[in-house]
């Protein structure tokens, strides 16, 4: 019986699975983003995000635990000097798993796997950086910097319609409108 059984064994053995994980994970320390089947996705999602956590205490006992499964330096310090200062504020949740359909040639469904504060797209540039607190009410301050924002906008019009009815003004008396 196959109780409490919950790893997925990828269709590998022992070691090409370990050894397949450390490679994508290597590959998704080094660009912060990979292309993947959702299973491989999943298991690892549980291989890496252990490893960033690990990775939040700089010493050299983590970075040891943390060789001892990547098996490259390259990537180690790559995890030990930007990925762990970007998330050291997150508790968890260090990837996202983004599906885009199924693979042409086996039907196999695909997704892109990456860092969760890596994604500018996500993140929408400086503004998502910050840290928002959604309101059901607006502040005072919401509010001046909206009227201000409008009040510009409405003197703009207003000097606009004048210059423009002066010219129809003189290109009326210049050129009859029946002619």
């Amino acid at each position: 019986m196959r109780h409490s059984r919950v790893i997925n064994h990828l269709g590998r053995t022992s070691s090409h699975r370990k050894a397949m994980l450390s490679n994508m994970a290597t590959s998704l320390i080094l660009h912060k983003r990979i292309t993947t089947t959702t299973a491989k996705a999943k298991a690892l999602r549980t291989f890496v995000e252990p490893l960033i956590t690990k990775s939040k205490e700089d010493s050299t006992h983590s970075r040891r635990i943390v060789f001892s499964y990547l098996k490259d330096k390259t990537a180690v310090a790559e995890l030990f000097r930007e990925v762990s200062p970007k998330v050291a504020e997150r508790p968890g949740g260090y990837t996202r798993i983004l599906k885009i359909g199924n693979r042409i040639g086996d039907n196999a469904d695909m997704c892109i796997m990456e860092l969760v504060d890596y994604n500018e797209a996500m993140l929408g540039g400086e503004a998502a950086k910050t840290k928002t607190t959604r309101r059901r009410r607006t502040t005072k301050k919401k509010d001046e910097a909206v009227a201000e924002v409008k009040a510009p906008k409405a003197a703009k019009v207003k000097t606009e319609k004048p210059i423009a009815k002066a010219e129809e003004s003189a290109a009326g008396e210049s050129v009859p409108e029946g002619e």
